[in-house]
């Protein structure tokens, strides 16, 4: 099958994957975008997962403001080596990192992150509510999961969607970047100050 150089940049541009694995995914795939673009994905994630022991000790701090100084973000994001932390795309993606905790006002990097006490609060909330609206007892369980998950999306930034690219979640950015750049990347912590916040 033949894919063109065409198909093969349209692939890039929407991914930021490598030249070589675009034309891999769209030959997997037979010249499907969607379905080349899943490949990546998959990709992607096996290569984070087999990375994801290695020690991340350099990296970067990357700050944004916004609204003219009303909300400020310093966010940690790390990697293996120095090289890779001056990459220009590790710096765009910890950029955009601190954009997104900006716009989406996360309170967690991950889920293992929320204490037990407020997941158990919002678990016997869900369950509350399906009980009340008289849902049967043997889906209740399937209804909590399905409302956490969706509570994760909120609360959580690697579970958001990404809001440069909303067909990705934050956690999709940083399992590409560990895909291009052949280390282990991990967003450690983040700190969010929205002027007045807090504030009688």
């Amino acid at each position: 099958m033949n894919i063109s150089a065409a198909q093969v940049k349209e692939l890039r541009d929407k991914t930021n994957a490598g030249m070589m694995d675009c034309k891999e995914a769209l030959l997997a795939s037979g010249g499907d975008f969607e379905k080349a673009v899943e490949y990546l994905r998959k990709k992607g994630l096996s290569a984070a997962t087999k990375r994801s022991s290695r020690a991340a000790k350099e990296g970067t701090i990357a700050s944004y403001v916004h609204m003219e100084g009303k909300i400020g973000v310093l966010v940690e994001v790390n990697c293996e080596t120095d090289f890779v932390a001056r990459t220009d795309r590790f710096k765009t993606v910890a950029r955009d990192l601190a954009m997104q905790i900006a716009a989406a006002n996360p309170k967690y990097v991950k889920a293992e992150d929320i204490p037990e006490e407020e997941l158990n609060r919002e678990k016997s909330i869900y369950k509350e509510q399906a009980l009340a609206e008289g849902k049967p007892e043997k889906i209740i369980d399937k209804i909590v999961e399905g409302k956490l998950k969706k509570y994760y999306e909120e609360v959580c930034l690697l579970d958001q969607r990404f809001i440069k690219d909303t067909d990705i979640t934050v956690r999709d950015l940083v399992n590409n970047l560990i895909a291009a750049s052949g280390e282990n990347v991990m967003v450690r912590r983040f700190a969010r100050f929205q002027l007045g916040e807090d504030q009688e």
